[in-house]
């Protein structure tokens, strides 16, 4: 049994912040699979971590047992979207990139409500 929490209960503030994260885990395991099942041993997530930011992360491993991973962060500005795979510097994306980033947000945006409005339903 675990004391600290019942020593030091977590404030107001530590719990949104718990829910929130755990919100996002939720999310980005629903937009990980808009293309399908991930397959066996692979770790995908797609999410929208803030109202500029989304984030594309695989994990796998590769033939020889080595863990891969790319994680692609994509920015959106007023005047475009800039795109940073695995922390290189940021470049603007190109347009049939930018139409399959928005294509892909619409997804994960119905995705996402369907899932909360199936959760409040059964609540």
């Amino acid at each position: 049994m675990k004391l600290l929490p019942k020593i030091f209960p977590q404030d107001a503030a530590q719990r949104a912040a718990k829910t929130e994260r755990e919100l996002i885990r939720m999310e980005a395991k629903l937009g990980g699979a808009l293309f399908g099942p991930v397959p066996k041993g692979h770790r995908r997530e797609f999410f929208c971590l803030d109202t500029n930011t989304w984030i594309w992360h695989e994990e796998w491993l590769d033939a020889k047992g080595a863990k891969q991973t790319v994680t692609t962060r994509y920015n959106v500005q007023p005047n475009g979207v800039l795109k940073s795979q695995n922390n290189h510097p940021y470049q603007p994306l190109t347009e049939n990139e930018a139409g399959n980033l928005y294509r892909t947000a619409e997804l994960y945006r119905e995705r996402i409500n369907s899932e909360y409005n199936r959760l409040l339903q059964t609540a």
